[in-house]
């Protein structure tokens, strides 16, 4: 059995970017990685657009919850990834010794637009995300990780 690598993505809200992330790394890394995420100052809900663009792409996160860094405080983390500026800045020390990294993402939660633009632009991060974590995952080239890209709005992947 393969130790899974703890990764926590953070970011202010916990409504979007880190849900989001969190999804697609469970869902394309999971035999690898296991994916948590937090906000610095949690909005208490998380984005129903953020919910709909990843069950487009066949990966559920209706049942998470928008979480406080600060309950992660105490534990130990394999990668740290902050998904905008303020999370950066804001970011706690955790124990041990983990890899940061830092991914600046458009919060598509503050996007302005009509919903069908709305809707585009939570599908551009998602895919930006999917992009960062299939780089995140590129390491292991031995035919056992997923290689297709996801597609949103299919139930297959493209061929």
């Amino acid at each position: 059995m393969i130790d899974k690598k703890r990764v926590l993505f953070v970011c202010t809200g916990n409504s979007c970017r880190s849900q989001m992330a969190e999804g697609i790394l469970n869902f394309l890394g999971g035999d690898w990685y296991h994916a948590y995420s937090a906000g610095s100052n949690p909005t208490g809900y998380v984005h129903p657009l953020a919910i709909e663009t990843l069950r487009e792409m066949n990966i559920d996160i209706s049942t998470n919850k928008s979480k406080s860094v600060s309950e992660f405080l105490n534990q130990s983390w394999d990668i740290v990834i902050t998904v905008c500026d303020n999370a950066k800045e804001s970011c706690p020390i955790f124990p041990g010794k983990q890899q940061r990294m830092h991914w600046n993402l458009e919060d598509p939660a503050q996007f302005q637009g009509t919903e069908e633009q709305k809707r585009a632009f939570f599908q551009k991060i998602a895919l930006e995300i999917e992009a960062r974590v299939r780089q995140l995952l590129s390491p292991p080239d031995d035919g056992t990780m997923r290689k297709e890209p996801l597609q949103i709005g299919t139930k297959a992947p493209i061929e």
